[in-house]
């Protein structure tokens, strides 16, 4: 394979890894974000102070895409091989996934802390231990080339 080819399909990876980050942090944004939206009106209607708190839990997904653009950037500076096509798609489907569940687990965190107002670290330690999966993937697959 010409060094042309070795080149765009690196490249190639290298934008599938920051393109599937961003759709499952876009997912897992959107996700959490309506179930916010549904815990601050629960709130409103129950004459409750709406937790501004829930930003966090409808935000933590986006850190996913950074994750796709560190490793996008990393393939970039690598030596021109084919198998770092496999290592963007591998790597931003795994990070994708991560933001994905990382936001259902977020909305499951909006709900219950507006509901009872307890329970913020917990729920914060879940989303913790769900982005740990998209730190795991960049780290390795950068440690594998």
């Amino acid at each position: 394979m010409d060094v042309a080819t070795m080149t765009a399909l690196a490249k190639l990876g290298a934008a599938m890894a920051l393109g599937f980050a961003a759709i499952g942090s876009a997912l897992g944004t959107g996700t959490a974000g309506m179930a916010g939206i549904g815990a601050w009106k629960k709130c409103y209607l129950q004459g409750k102070a709406a937790p501004f708190i829930l930003l966090v839990f409808i935000g933590a997904p986006l850190s996913q895409t950074i994750y796709g653009l560190l490793l996008m950037n990393f393939i970039i500076g690598a030596d021109a091989s084919p198998v770092l096509l496999g290592a963007g798609i591998i790597g931003g489907i795994a990070m994708g996934f991560s933001a994905w569940y990382q936001g259902k687990a977020g909305a499951a965190g909006c709900d219950a802390l507006a509901e009872t107002g307890e329970g913020f670290g917990n729920y914060l330690t879940t989303l913790g231990i769900i982005e740990t999966v998209a730190l795991f993937v960049m780290i390795f697959i950068q440690q594998t080339f």
